[in-house]
């Protein structure tokens, strides 16, 4: 069976997620599928889990962009799908993501995104993530950015950055079509919500967005990410 579609999964110390993750990925892709993970040097059972189950588990420097890039490079599908770890895909009829992408003119996409939580401002966090992104084009990695395999290869990838790699991408992906945007919900943990706060996590977000439209160095953003950590 030829594939249509391949999944790229970086994962970094994952092994809580990857059991359920797993048995997810099982359910909700199709026949003509794949899926490859990519670990940028976990120093759990991370990749040993992925290889148990029958995935595919590449290694590569560490880093989300350096990580993706090298599953993009092994994949076999004329479409891919970006997705983290800790993101879960809806279900639904692949066959008509296609056919939208082929008849639509877009060339790339993205799903709304569902947060889940125990915060009750994370519905209200979700519905401004994907208002923003249909109003400025851009996604974001837990959005699971899809992407025609031979666009994505002419615009070089991702770029080498340790943070907005998928910003970045967007932007230029944007001179050659708006976004396709599915209604259809991806599930994203709400992790670093509900450790940091709701409110402290957005003005962190939007302090460093704002930094790098500015053209702050995305490693010194990094920093300032992990700071607060």
């Amino acid at each position: 069976m030829s594939i249509f579609l391949s999944v790229i999964l970086p994962v970094y110390n994952e092994s809580e997620q990857l059991p359920e993750l797993l048995s997810h990925l099982g359910r909700a892709l199709p026949a003509g599928a794949e899926v490859i993970f990519v670990d940028g040097g976990s120093t759990d059972d991370s990749a040993a889990l992925v290889r148990a189950a029958g995935f595919l588990c590449l290694e590569s420097e560490s880093g989300r962009a350096r990580q993706m890039n090298a599953g993009a490079q092994r994949a076999q599908g004329d479409l891919l799908l970006f997705m983290h770890a800790d993101c879960r895909l809806p279900i639904m009829d692949w066959s008509q993501l296609i056919e939208r992408l082929e008849h639509g003119g877009c060339v790339w996409g993205r799903f709304d995104v569902h947060i889940e939580g125990r915060s009750r401002l994370l519905p209200m966090v979700a519905r401004a993530m994907n208002l923003r992104s249909r109003l400025t084009g851009i996604a974001t990695g837990d959005q699971g950015i899809f992407i025609w395999r031979s666009v994505f290869e002419a615009e070089g990838g991702f770029a080498d950055q340790p943070l907005m790699e998928d910003v970045e991408l967007s932007r230029r992906l944007k001179r050659r079509s708006r976004p396709l945007c599915i209604r259809k919900k991806i599930s994203t943990s709400g992790r670093q919500w509900d450790q940091r706060g709701v409110w402290r996590t957005i003005l962190l977000m939007w302090r460093l967005r704002w930094a790098y439209w500015r053209g702050a160095d995305p490693a010194v953003l990094l920093r300032r990410y992990r700071y607060r950590d």
